[in-house]
């Protein structure tokens, strides 16, 4: 392993470990491999992938790896807590190696709320299977029946006796059965049994996030490392036709490469590396191409929609007959804009090659998809290519492919030093992918009892997500159609159920209102899903629909909405007051109430929520990605306007927990409420409906 080289010293993180530091531990303790089924590794990683590792060494420190990252979720914590769990420890007990994958298994991409889950139960199982083991082993000791051991701080226990943990995986005995297959009946403690599941716990990692300690991608310090820049397009589309390259190249230190399209620069600092590119975008021409505006994006995309075969989506009924037997017909546009992730770290890497390996460090949510592009790109094979992933700062579905990386190992190749590359934070905004935009068609009927007979529902661009409705309806159609988007996009946080709830549940009040219905009674009305439910009245019981409904004020209205996604279910109630000028609505005072089944963290879950309520204010109120001739014409933060501290109100999370149901996660589903709640909330208190996001009040 002596090529490969180490992180910068110290560590920067307590509960990071790198491949050496590894070996040099599990060579002393025991290692137990846990693996998933066919089908789930295929799902997360390919078939037979490795699902989570446990490792005892000789102090009773556990480690466990997985190919998950931490990206501000709290999946670090999580984790641990699963393993200390099972293993009876306490959470101080266990570190965690993640997003490194000369030592991890290939756990998937930190994707989709897939780690609680997916993951969770296979370090849980690992861990019980490790404690089975130990109880075993202890009971051997002892000559006692392991039933009757108890497994507690780290050790058996029995009749006053202990036998630690570390102990106990020196037995030579156990060798065998460490390299056996887990068995597949491993008993998992109950939700009803948890000890450290289910209770408030703070970060692991949160002390050095808050004294500075901790080192993100972009913090990556190599010994003799040059910082890159590349050459951009000054607009969408646009073919780079020529390149001078001979100022850059005549200044002191400086490394230019060229290599088709792709021009970029290396230099000892990073005032010289923008000097360098500076100079070269001087002399360098394009020819520019055509490009939509965002003036006409929604005419655009249903434009070039591509509409092949069958559309996507469940059908039930006829619509067209419950349309035609419908007492009233209502329909709608709504349209929803680019957006960009933001995060607070902009793409980074720092790319290193040594005896024709390739290590990287970056910020990425999928870090084997990215050693894969890797090797794909300078043809090596995956097993010499390294990428780490420290915990970074930020992604929200924004950062699942590897482009600073490549970046980076291009500079660093033909520089033959470390290369750090930083995008900025105008590349971020410009280059990096969007929340996809768009636009959404519905039609509905109302039959003589005034609950919906019909529902035609139709999402142009964005994506299927939390597409079907979860209103009981017979005759319903929803289709996602795609189309050839002008932007670059791709994964944001819940994907299009944003945009789909906010269209449905928007709409759903325009039909409650059409019936005659209060918007809480017409939903509940419609509902079988008794999880939709119950948190529906959670929210607006804590939030007082039936009393504020009863007390209107000039300018001010209140507005619910709801949802489920990801095996979780959502519901918000908002109070606006709205500026007469603008027809901006500000938010006054949310209640969201959220379940996703046996809570794990509460303090995690709670802060969750939160994250997704304030990111949500965004999109809702001012975000929206405007361009025009190619180029961004909002592309920075004094233009961009994210949600800051003054924009938060009056919030309250309501978390319901269901120890009779799986965990799901809870780092995505929050914020489709957020949306749909204000636009109700904006027709209470104006009277006019808002189709489109962000929300203003329409004519």
């Amino acid at each position: 392993m002596s090529d490969h080289p180490r992180r910068p010293e110290p560590p920067a993180d307590p509960f990071a470990v790198d491949r050496r530091e590894f070996i040099e531990i599990a060579a002393a303790g025991l290692l137990i491999v846990a693996t998933a089924p066919p089908s789930q590794a295929q799902r997360e990683g390919g078939a037979g992938a490795l699902e989570a590792r446990l490792h005892i060494a000789e102090d009773g420190l556990i480690t466990i790896l997985t190919g998950k990252i931490e990206e501000g979720q709290g999946a670090l914590t999580e984790l641990a807590m699963a393993a200390a769990e099972e293993l009876r420890v306490p959470l101080n007990r266990v570190r965690m190696v993640m997003g490194d994958t000369d030592g991890v298994p290939n756990d998937g991409g930190t994707s989709g709320s897939s780690t609680t889950p997916r993951t969770v139960p296979l370090v849980r199982r690992a861990a019980a299977a490790a404690r089975d083991l130990l109880l075993a082993a202890a009971g051997r000791q002892w000559g006692v029946d392991a039933a009757k051991l108890e497994m507690r701080d780290g050790a058996a226990v029995y009749a006053g006796k202990t036998y630690a943990y570390a102990q106990l995986a020196r037995s030579p005995e156990l060798a065998a059965a460490y390299k056996a297959v887990l068995p597949a009946g491993t008993a998992l403690t109950s939700a009803r049994e948890w000890k450290v599941l289910g209770t408030p716990q703070i970060r692991l990692d949160g002390r050095d996030i808050v004294t500075g300690a901790h080192r993100y991608p972009s913090d990556i310090v190599r010994p003799g490392m040059l910082y890159g820049r590349v050459l951009r397009a000054p607009s969408y589309g646009a073919a780079l036709v020529s390149a001078d390259l001979s100022a850059a190249q005549k200044m002191p230190g400086v490394k230019v490469v060229r290599d088709g399209a792709f021009v970029g620069c290396a230099a000892p600092t990073t005032f010289a590396a923008r000097k360098a590119l500076e100079a070269i975008s001087a002399a360098s021409r394009w020819k520019t191409a055509e490009h939509p505006s965002s003036d006409n994006l929604f005419e655009y995309l249903k434009q070039h929609a591509k509409e092949q075969g069958r559309p996507q989506g469940q059908a039930r009924g006829s619509v067209e007959k419950g349309l035609d037997g419908a007492r009233r017909r209502l329909k709608a546009s709504y349209q929803v804009a680019y957006v960009q992730h933001a995060p607070m770290e902009p793409r980074a890497a720092v790319a290193e090659w040594q005896d024709g390996r390739l290590t990287v460090w970056t910020g990425t949510s999928n870090p084997f998809s990215v050693r894969q592009a890797l090797a794909e790109t300078f043809g090596v094979p995956p097993e010499r290519v390294r990428v780490m992933v420290p915990h970074m700062g930020g992604g929200f579905g924004g950062k699942h492919t590897g482009e600073a990386a490549i970046e980076a190992a291009r500079l660093a190749k033909e520089a033959g030093r470390p290369v750090a590359l930083h995008w900025t934070r105008a590349e971020e905004f410009m280059w990096a992918y969007f929340r996809p935009a768009a636009l959404i068609e519905v039609e509905a009927g109302l039959d003589a009892g005034n609950s919906i007979a019909a529902w035609d529902f139709t999402n142009y661009n964005s994506g299927g997500s939390a597409l079907d409705t979860p209103y009981r309806i017979a005759n319903t159609r929803v289709r996602f159609i795609a189309s050839d988007p002008p932007l670059r996009q791709s994964s944001y946080r819940c994907l299009a159920a944003t945009a789909n709830n906010f269209a449905r549940e928007a709409f759903t009040d325009e039909l409650a209102e059409a019936a005659g219905k209060d918007p809480l009674e017409f939903r509940l009305a419609h509902l079988d899903n008794e999880r939709i439910k119950n948190v529906l009245v959670a929210a607006t019981e804590r939030f007082g629909w039936a009393e504020r409904r009863k007390k209107r004020r000039p300018g001010v209205g209140i507005g619910l909405a709801c949802g489920t996604e990801k095996n979780s279910v959502v519901a918000a109630c908002c109070e606006v007051e709205v500026d007469r000028e603008s027809g901006v609505p500000k938010p006054i005072e949310i209640v969201e109430a959220f379940e996703c089944g046996a809570i794990l963290n509460p303090a995690n879950l709670r802060s969750q929520v939160e994250g997704c309520i304030t990111m949500g204010l965004g999109p809702a109120l001012r975000e929206e990605i405007q361009f025009k001739d190619g180029r961004l014409i909002n592309g920075s933060f004094s233009a961009y306007r994210v949600p800051r501290f003054q924009d938060v109100p009056k919030t309250e999370v309501i978390l319901l927990d269901r120890k009779d149901l799986e965990p799901a996660g809870g780092g995505e589903t929050p914020i489709i409420a957020i949306a749909p709640a204000i636009a109700n909330a904006l027709f209470d208190a104006t009277g006019k409906r808002a189709r489109a996001m962000p929300i203003r009040a329409s004519g």
